[in-house]
């Protein structure tokens, strides 16, 4: 076995390699940028070696400086997460060349799979159901149509050496054919160094389903059952859960047995990753292989039980599987869902900065008694920074039960007590999703964020029994401030005044009128309907003043609400609700409803720079006029173009940005007359 292994990335896979070296009793190297410096997988390492500027390119992704580090540092073998140079060939290469071993796939299989042209002729030739598409050299924009429109619309555009969603987009008309193919190209140039992208037929209302793959140096290969990841944005996973509520056993084995007959095919030796696209009467084609470990890995290990990345040493190592196919075991259903530095209430689009507060859900291990896993993958800290130049994930939040709907509602709560505070971040969409009747019965497809919000993600409104529980936790937290004060020294004697704990609760713009009392440990709120008390709440919480999260029972439901303070009140969130809270003693709400409204300034003559970004292009100049849907400008963030469109006519007024602009989120890029 390795007595030191070198991780050539960064952020959580970095510190997931680690944790599983470490209990193995392999000392770790971690590498790092000047934007990495402070990171928590240096922090972990036992050992860190500086590789340059923070560009990937500069960095990450430069094999030499990697080879050197290792050489530096007596680094025996390499694991390379995912992502960078994980399924590089060249890399590979490097590292056998200079003696090191690659943990992860031997060079001819990552040349024949990680190619996702190449890599769909191996499948044909392997018997493995394969989408109609065309997979030769495509001359330009004007070839592309052609192609799309012998395929039939709609086609999927995508970078034969991409991953993670970069450089694919779906086309529906000639149109968006020629400006994706463009935009593909130069996406797929930019984040892999090869711009060859390829067309195939996209599967209308399709999922995404794929199998976990595990071979050693001996000709062993297994599959450790499947994994669906259809809750996807921009073609980029968000949620994934293992089993899939789509397959069958039938299914499962048809869709195992293609997948293992694939990696025997290119002599494949390592964890690994085959996926299909499914219809949603369980026909299925091949995709892809990622020829690396995957992001969501962590559902496939807590249903089996298997350490992916353990096995992946080992078989690096030579060690041959102690695992046979009859070994493995599904058990329960895992949910993983990935908590991304962006904001879903603008289209997802990426935010930066510094992570003020974080405060992930306590971890716990599942028992007989509570059967419940709960564990979280993180690279990051508090006071951290989210860097403008890696991919925006904060965390995985993973949770394991015995059932779908289990795994779904501990998922759900944990993601209540899940605080992050000092960027946008998408735990309040994952929240509402949580609570989706359409998510929860597995009536999934690649479109369901698009056809669930088709107007955009916006927080769910407080209303109804949800409405009541944060009103009655905001009451409950200003009568135990109140106990508090009234414990001070030196006080005059508080007098018993009646209705003296009746409160006017405003949730948003919906009042609840409440009175609260002491209750041995805990506090009774009573509803106040038609002028009477009505239904009563027993609560019983830890929370201290000043707390961020609110952790409790009200009745016998287990409740966690994030409290951020704002004048007069709190920013409160819960069940993806996120909603102004404000108390107020009777003759205080009377006084706050004779109050007017603050105007809120008009910017809609002004195209804001929606998250911080590169301006790649400026498209229109002063006086132009411009149509409904025409390209504005193009901005990068976190390794994606994003376009920017006009939403109505009009005529450009001024222009304030230009080709290179580094833009902060909101400034303004031009105007219009």
């Amino acid at each position: 076995m390795f007595k030191r292994i070198l991780i050539a990335n960064r952020g959580e896979i970095a510190c997931r390699v680690i944790k599983t070296a470490r209990r193995m009793g392999i000392e770790t190297v971690a590498v790092f940028s000047d934007a990495d410096k402070d990171a928590l997988h240096v922090e972990m390492a036992d050992t860190a070696v500086h590789i340059g500027p923070p560009p990937a390119a500069q960095s990450y992704l430069v094999i030499e400086k990697i080879v050197a580090a290792c050489k530096a540092t007596g680094a025996e073998a390499v694991h390379p997460g995912y992502g960078f140079l994980s399924e590089r060939e060249a890399f590979a290469a490097a590292l056998a060349e200079a003696g090191i071993v690659f943990i992860g796939p031997n060079v001819r299989a990552i040349a024949a799979m990680g190619d996702k042209i190449e890599s769909k002729k191996a499948a044909a030739q392997a018997g493995v159901s394969t989408v109609p598409g065309f997979l030769g050299i495509i001359e330009d924009d004007a070839h592309a149509v052609r192609i799309a429109e012998e395929i039939g619309y709609p086609v999927m555009i995508k970078a034969s050496a991409g991953g993670g969603g970069k450089g694919m987009r779906i086309a529906y008309d000639r149109s968006e054919v020629a400006e994706g193919f463009n935009r593909s190209k130069s996406e797929a140039k930019s984040a892999f160094g090869d711009d060859r992208v390829f067309i195939e037929k996209f599967i209308v209302d399709p999922r995404h389903v794929e199998i976990q793959v595990l071979g050693d140096k001996h000709g062993n290969v297994i599959h450790l059952g499947e994994r669906e990841c259809s809750i996807q944005r921009r073609n980029q996973k968000v949620v994934e859960e293992a089993p899939s509520p789509l397959l069958d056993a039938e299914t499962r084995e048809k869709m195992g047995t293609q997948a293992v007959a694939l990696a025997k095919a290119v002599g494949y030796d390592s964890a690994g990753t085959v996926e299909f696209v499914a219809g949603q009467d369980k026909s299925f084609y091949f995709l892809e292989m990622n020829t690396r470990l995957q992001v969501e890995h962590p559902v496939t290990e807590l249903i089996t039980g298997v350490d992916l990345v353990e096995q992946m040493i080992r078989v690096a190592a030579g060690e041959p599987l102690q695992l046979k196919q009859s070994d493995i075991r599904i058990s329960g259903w895992a949910v993983e869902s990935r908590v991304y530095a962006e904001d879903p209430s603008r289209n997802f689009l990426p935010s930066i900065g510094r992570i003020v507060r974080f405060r992930a859900p306590v971890e716990r291990n599942g028992t007989a008694f509570d059967p419940v896993t709960v564990r979280v993958d993180t690279g990051v800290y508090e006071g951290g920074e989210i860097s403008l130049y890696y991919d925006p994930l904060i965390a995985k939040l993973i949770t394991h039960a015995d059932t779908r709907i289990a795994a779904i509602d501990a998922q759900a709560r944990a993601l209540d007590s899940f605080y992050v505070e000092g960027i946008r971040h998408n735990i309040p969409f994952l929240a509402t999703l949580m609570q989706h009747e359409r998510w929860r019965a597995g009536r999934l497809s690649t479109r369901f964020i698009a056809e669930e919000w088709p107007d955009g993600f916006h927080p769910l409104p407080a209303t109804g029994d949800r409405a009541k529980i944060m009103a009655a936790v905001a009451a409950v937290m200003e009568f135990q401030t109140t106990e508090r004060k009234r414990k001070i020294s030196g006080q005059m004697k508080h007098p018993h005044v009646p209705g003296d704990r009746r409160r006017i609760v405003l949730v948003g713009d919906q009042e609840v009128e409440l009175e609260v009392e002491r209750e041995g440990n805990g506090i009774d709120v009573h509803f106040i309907e038609d002028g009477k008390r009505g239904r009563k709440r027993y609560t019983e919480s830890t929370w201290k003043p000043g707390e961020a999260l609110w952790l409790g029972v009200i009745d016998d439901e287990p409740i966690a609400v994030q409290v951020r303070d704002i004048p007069n009140g709190h920013l409160m969130t819960h069940h993806g609700i996120e909603v102004k809270v404000y108390v107020y003693k009777p003759w205080e709400a009377f006084a706050v409803r004779l109050m007017p409204e603050k105007a809120k300034s008009d910017t809609g003559k002004r195209v804001l720079c929606p998250m911080p970004g590169l301006v790649i292009s400026v498209e229109v100049t002063a006086g132009q006029e411009i149509k409904a849907g025409e390209t504005l400008a193009v901005i990068e963030a976190m390794k994606m173009e994003n376009v920017l469109r006009a939403e109505r006519d009009g005529t450009v007024a001024k222009v304030h940005a230009k080709k290179g602009d580094s833009l902060p989120v909101d400034a303004v890029i031009l105007e219009f007359a």
